[in-house]
């Protein structure tokens, strides 16, 4: 996950992908997350050579292994490669906005290949990346359900006193490698090119099977059947201790719409190069990492509410800030360090939110399926931020945020799309009643025999595979017929 970050957030770019497909691929790589449910479930049920988890690890990190491998077999990710691709690019009348990563790539070729030699094959289609990306993260995330199942199976064994710790460590050492990934991964793009990237992602994963192999897990155990999984479920989604805090969680994440143009603008006005875009990456990874531990150090303690008012109403100010950027107004910081601090704080601020919410979830699974039921709270979650991502692509459209408009100077589209997605990021803690307290109010719900709904149950299974579907239909139509929506194509 570390070694992809930094290359999806770039290769499209020098890849001259629109705004649309560069919002597209990335999610096209998590995509996979929101099905998450499906993979769980099927785990559960369908035990493979005897084990539920560690042979669908196995499973999920041989697929992301081989789609990258695909990737480096039937496309050309070389340096040289690139290089051409965007020459022809200018050449047909793109004007300059390959110039400098051009004379970039040219000067790389020539300093770590020698002279360069006659291209021999063409990069990735932007359809053909999408597909082995998504190839990727649907590996990546099978062998993560399986992941976050035996946590989930570990944490309920905790003493109600020390509820989240194992959860907070795990997570904690998870962000770390991010934070250890991701510069490497930069260093590596920068000074070799994508290729060896790629080739490092189909190695990997590949490294790492002979330990899960050798994973400890009960084989042969008792599986209950499909239909009792399936009520076992409908009896969780029924209960208001789990459809009123997860709607929560659903209506704050999907109300999460970034502003879909601003890698974008930062390439094309602010002129930031891949190692920059790189290192905005980088930092957000290491702010991360010390979000998860300064909610572990600080804030475990602190009601859920107030976790997510504090750091939502922060997190408004950090994106308003964006229009001073765009205006020019940096207070004598050059443009980079002023969206680094902006960028990479917001991030900050989401490694506290994640704890509360994945902890809540743990809470909310009934013992002996925490391997569906966490998938499924996870998938409701995750579902919301792909919905959030497919809006913020819609709203492309409202103003004219285009390459073409930002070489023009014409940045009032990009003051007012920045605004709109502001407030509505703002506007979720208009929900926070939603939540409960702390985990003594969520035990309460639990305990309350009044509390099931199955009107509350149909609404949150609908709602969650509406917004799969949904984001499915959006994320195909932005790679398929770019501009299909109105953004630049």
């Amino acid at each position: 996950q570390g070694l992809s970050g930094p290359f999806t957030n770039v290769y499209p770019l020098d890849l001259n992908a629109s705004e649309a497909q560069q919002t597209t691929i990335s999610s096209l790589k998590s995509l996979p997350s929101t099905f998450k449910l499906a993979f769980g479930f099927f785990s559960d049920n369908v035990p493979l050579a005897g084990y539920r988890r560690k042979s669908y690890m196995l499973l999920g990190w041989a697929i992301a292994s081989l789609s990258m491998i695909i990737l480096l077999t039937f496309s050309d990710l070389s340096v040289e490669a690139l290089a051409f691709n965007n020459e022809q690019t200018m050449s047909n009348g793109d004007g300059s906005s390959g110039r400098y990563l051009l004379r970039h790539l040219q000067s790389s070729a020539t300093s770590h290949f020698g002279e360069q030699t006659n291209i021999v094959g063409a990069p990735p289609s932007i359809p053909f990346l999408s597909f082995t990306l998504l190839m990727f993260g649907s590996g990546f995330w099978f062998a993560d359900v399986m992941g976050d199942s035996l946590v989930a199976e570990k944490a309920k064994l905790e003493p109600e006193s020390s509820r989240g710790h194992l959860q907070s460590t795990c997570y904690a050492c998870r962000f770390f490698g991010l934070m250890i990934a991701a510069p490497l991964s930069t260093v590596i793009y920068s000074k070799y090119g994508p290729q060896s990237v790629v080739m490092l992602m189909a190695a990997l994963p590949s490294l790492i099977l002979p330990l899960i192999y050798n994973l400890k897990e009960k084989k042969d155990i008792e599986v209950a059947s499909t239909r009792e999984q399936c009520g076992e479920i409908w009896n969780t989604v029924c209960s208001r201790a789990v459809w009123q805090p997860m709607g929560f969680v659903y209506l704050y994440n999907v109300l999460q719409v970034g502003n879909a143009a601003w890698k974008q603008f930062l390439k094309t006005v602010l002129e930031f190069t891949s190692n920059q875009l790189n290192s905005l990456l980088i930092v957000a990874y290491v702010l991360l990492w010390l979000g998860i531990m300064a909610y572990k150090k600080f804030f475990i303690t602190w009601s859920w509410r107030s976790v997510y008012v504090s750091t939502t109403l922060l997190n408004g100010l950090l994106s308003a800030l964006q229009i001073l950027l765009i205006k020019g107004i940096t207070f004598g910081l050059s443009p980079f360090l002023f969206a680094l601090g902006d960028d990479a704080f917001a991030d900050f601020i989401g490694g506290i939110q994640f704890l509360p919410t994945t902890i809540m979830m743990v809470h909310l699974c009934p013992a002996g399926s925490e391997g569906a039921s966490y998938a499924m709270f996870t998938t409701m979650s995750n579902s919301a931020y792909t919905l959030a991502s497919a809006f913020s692509t819609l709203l492309l459209g409202v103003w004219d945020v285009s390459k073409d408009a930002m070489e023009r100077g014409d940045l009032t589209g990009m003051i007012n799309l920045t605004a709109l997605t502001t407030l509505i990021q703002v506007s979720g803690i208009l929900f926070v009643g939603l939540l409960p307290r702390t985990k003594e109010d969520l035990n309460n719900l639990h305990s309350d025999p009044m509390s099931g709904s199955k009107i509350g149950g149909f609404i949150f299974l609908f709602v969650t595979f509406a917004s799969v579907l949904y984001s499915i239909v959006v994320g195909v139509l932005n790679i398929v017929a770019p501009g299909w929506s109105g953004e630049s194509r």
